[in-house]
């Protein structure tokens, strides 16, 4: 049962952010019409979804942690190393990258940034779901 809540909170996390970056935020773009609200909008979806990426990560830590107590094995540490990287991305992009990019400052350098921080976030937990789905499989 623990195996496949944490399944669906991994498929939560990565979903969401698929879902918002790759779906909503290019939509507000397209049909909104104005940059400037868009983008505030897009900042206001990111910061959300900091929050979610931070309680999906802490339910997974949790759920790994329990599986350290049983056997500590290579699959379990490379997931709560996945789950730590992505977790330090989604961190940094809030509190590190997402004022300065609100100060308008150095525009260009710290949007790009970002955006490469937003993927490697989708790319670890997507790589997190992967493993976790094929170990249910």
């Amino acid at each position: 049962m623990k195996d496949r809540v944490a399944l669906l909170v991994a498929a939560l996390w990565w979903g969401s952010l698929t879902t918002i970056g790759f779906l909503i935020v290019p939509m507000l773009f397209a049909h909104l019409g104005n940059p400037a609200m868009a983008g505030n909008f897009a900042g206001r979806l990111f910061s959300a979804q900091s929050w979610v990426a931070l309680a999906c990560g802490l339910v997974l830590l949790t759920y790994f942690r329990s599986k350290v107590l049983d056997r500590v094995d290579a699959r379990t540490r490379m997931s709560i190393a996945w789950i730590l990287a992505a977790l330090l991305l989604a961190l940094l992009q809030e509190y590190a990258v997402a004022p300065r990019i609100l100060a308008r400052e150095n525009l260009r350098l710290w949007h790009s940034l970002g955006s490469a921080m937003y993927l490697g976030q989708w790319l670890c937990t997507g790589v997190l779901l992967w493993r976790m789905g094929r170990r249910e499989g």
